[in-house]
């Protein structure tokens, strides 16, 4: 069995969070649990990477501190993280115990709000612990705190080798209507792979620089009203079209090498190929020829080259993923 202790407070001496998970951590230790803890303020560059360190856990600790109000920014962005890039199939069989203690007010509100985002995520509750906390040297004398806090443990351990259920909750029913429409449809590998790109400051520096050059360039692109009579990829794109019913999307692919634009209309089984540009445009994509040309022929698909950086792109992330589905280049 294996466990992750993930603490979201700031590493302060006298955080008496970081004495109870301290005792939980020995007593998990002692009942032959794998234990490993990761301070969230030390991967404070990285949290977007975080969720990917729970794929071989049976279980999880959230603990974090309570110093003024809420659970804390650093707790915030990793669950942010596990929304947006986290392996949600793997979220929905681990285990999670909220630990939160408070030196002003709201450690129950916070224990709360832990254990609902975790439903929501998907994954699996369990009794969690909280509580008030004046005097750190008193807490960590009084012994019935001590026993507290080492049954709390014991439950997790039984919880999760008993693999216990749970009465069914609203916040389930919340994540299958609701929200379901708005997380990010990918794969965990592709969430991965995004989550390291946006934790990369360089990378996400040259993102931003290449959407802003995008933008400058379109900008120039405006005020010219002679269209070039160009045809390259329009053929391919037409022969290789796909279509699909009640979608409609307006691309618009800028080339290097081209002096203007490449513009793709899609409605429904109607396509529309052009160098120019006219009419509003969902996506914004700018590549090499080079890299077209490895799309065209089968090489690459539209979503790699985003993901790999190969191509930047501006506008609806889901429309832009619609690309591979209504252009299918054989290999």
């Amino acid at each position: 069995m294996k466990v992750n202790i993930y603490y979201g407070g700031r590493g302060l001496l006298d955080d008496p969070t970081l004495y109870v998970i301290n005792k939980m951590q020995e007593v998990l230790t002692e009942l032959r649990v794998t234990v490993e803890r990761y301070n969230i303020f030390e991967h404070k560059n990285s949290i977007s990477t975080l969720p990917q360190t729970m794929k071989d856990v049976d279980g999880i600790i959230l603990a974090t501190t309570v110093e003024w109000l809420g659970i804390g920014g650093y707790m915030q962005q990793f669950l942010d993280s596990c929304w947006l890039y986290g392996d949600k199939e793997k979220i929905a069989s681990t285990y999670m115990q909220p630990i939160v203690m408070s030196t002003t007010y709201g450690e129950r509100e916070g224990e709360m709000t832990l254990a609902n985002a975790w439903e929501i995520l998907g994954g699996l509750p369990c009794a969690g612990l909280c509580g008030y906390v004046d005097d750190l040297v008193s807490f960590e004398m009084n012994r019935d705190y001590t026993v507290i806090i080492e049954k709390k443990a014991e439950n997790l351990y039984r919880t999760i080798s008993q693999k216990q259920k749970s009465m069914p909750n609203s916040n389930q029913a919340v994540t299958r209507t609701i929200l379901r429409t708005q997380q990010l449809e990918l794969t965990p590998q592709e969430s991965e792979q995004l989550s390291k790109y946006v934790s990369d400051d360089g990378y996400v520096k040259k993102q931003k620089e290449d959407i802003e050059e995008l933008a400058s360039m379109f900008k120039d692109m405006l005020g010219k009203d002679k269209v070039e009579d160009e045809t390259a990829y329009i053929s391919e794109l037409q022969a290789n079209f796909v279509p699909q019913e009640e979608f409609k999307a307006n691309y618009l692919f800028m080339l290097d090498g081209q002096e203007k634009p490449l513009t793709v209309q899609v409605d429904n089984w109607e396509l529309n190929c052009f160098y120019g540009q006219n009419g509003p445009i969902d996506v914004y994509t700018k590549l090499t020829t080079e890299v077209m040309d490895r799309i065209i022929h089968g090489e690459m698909t539209f979503q790699r080259a985003f993901m790999t950086g190969d191509m930047t792109a501006k506008g609806n992330f889901k429309t832009l993923r619609m690309l591979d589905r209504i252009f299918i280049f054989p290999g």
